[in-house]
């Protein structure tokens, strides 16, 4: 059935970014709000809730999605949880493979990751990680995970590991290979584990699949990135976007600064002004007729991510748009499949 998910980043900016407008929510009652809407999703039937991660951001973007994940596995009873994505670089390999069994078991195998190498050098050197030769950290932060989840006993660099307990998920906890090029296509068909490509790329996507073949990966996954669209409902967008729009603008804004040159990302807006976001149409904002015929119109496997907080947006307007969501939108496209 269609796929609608909740995305959570943690934004509290302070100033808006492209507006200048002070930011009006302020950390601790945001993340109060999502544990509470990680928990009336779960009851209403929006079972995928999806969170990010980065260091270092003036407007406190969430550093530690593995604590989050954690509280909200303990709020929720069906909801899947995934970090999208982890940057594996910047942890200890083997405790970051006790922290993910630990919540394996504790969500009884509803959370997972996404592993991502990074693309912020600011954040290596926060951690003390060299920027060059990143990829080969990556690699060996992998290896030394999925070496541990087997149950083996091991030495990594003159430490003797040894993790437990075992996976409550077989063969170990959901983790997908996120990329952005042929190196991350290759990694994951190396490693064995599902792609979820930054972009959409039909070259990268079947090389991937030659890769598992030659391999003879069993099961080979590709999750696609979709539109790279977020969505919000309300009975007025005009009204909503003047509400909400300039902390639409911020996350929009933000993200645009980190990408380096020759980066691509489904996610990246253009936009200057909230008037040009809301043209450009990367952010939605649907009434719940619009989102049930989009619902509609994309079938099945569409997936739509809702994004509630964006840039800071103030816990009663984000309420607003959830609420709107459950009551006159899911009811309508649940029979979907």
């Amino acid at each position: 059935m269609v796929t609608w998910l909740l995305r959570f980043d943690m934004r509290a900016p302070k100033t808006l970014l492209g507006t200048g407008k002070p930011g009006r929510a302020e950390p601790q009652a945001l993340y109060g709000a999502a544990l509470e809407m990680a928990r009336y999703a779960d009851e209403h039937g929006v079972y995928n809730i999806t969170l990010s991660e980065h260091h270092g951001v003036d407007d406190g973007f969430l550093p530690s999605p593995i604590a989050l994940m954690g509280a909200m596995a303990g709020a929720t009873k069906q909801a899947r949880l995934h970090v999208s994505a982890l940057l594996v670089p910047l942890y200890d390999p083997v405790k970051l493979a006790e922290d993910l069994v630990v919540l394996d078991h504790l969500s009884q195998g509803r959370t997972g990751i996404t592993a991502g190498i990074g693309y912020r050098p600011e954040e290596f050197s926060m951690f003390g990680r060299a920027w060059p030769g990143r990829g080969k950290l990556f690699d060996e932060c992998l290896e030394v995970m999925l070496r541990a989840w087997r149950g083996e006993r091991f030495e990594w660099q003159g430490r003797a590991v040894h993790v437990t307990p075992a996976p409550y998920t077989d063969p170990h906890p959901v983790l997908w290979m996120g990329g952005q090029s042929t190196t991350g296509a290759r990694r994951a068909a190396r490693l064995g584990l599902p792609f979820q490509p930054a972009k959409n790329d039909d070259e990268m996507v079947q090389l991937y699949y030659d890769e598992c073949e030659r391999l003879e990966v069993e099961e080979p996954l590709v999750i696609p990135p979709g539109t790279g669209e977020m969505f919000w409902i309300s009975e007025d967008p005009d009204r909503s976007w003047a509400e909400i729009g300039p902390h639409l603008l911020h996350e929009a804004t933000c993200y645009r600064s980190w990408q380096r040159e020759g980066q691509e990302s489904i996610v990246t807006s253009e936009a200057l002004t909230v008037e040009a976001l809301r043209a450009e149409g990367l952010y939605k904002i649907l009434t719940p007729d619009e989102a049930v015929a989009r619902a509609e119109a994309d079938g099945p496997a569409a997936a739509f991510p809702l994004y509630p907080l964006c840039g800071g947006t103030p816990p009663d307007l984000a309420w607003r748009s959830l609420e709107l969501f459950v009551g006159k939108v899911l009811p309508r496209i649940s029979s979907l499949a």
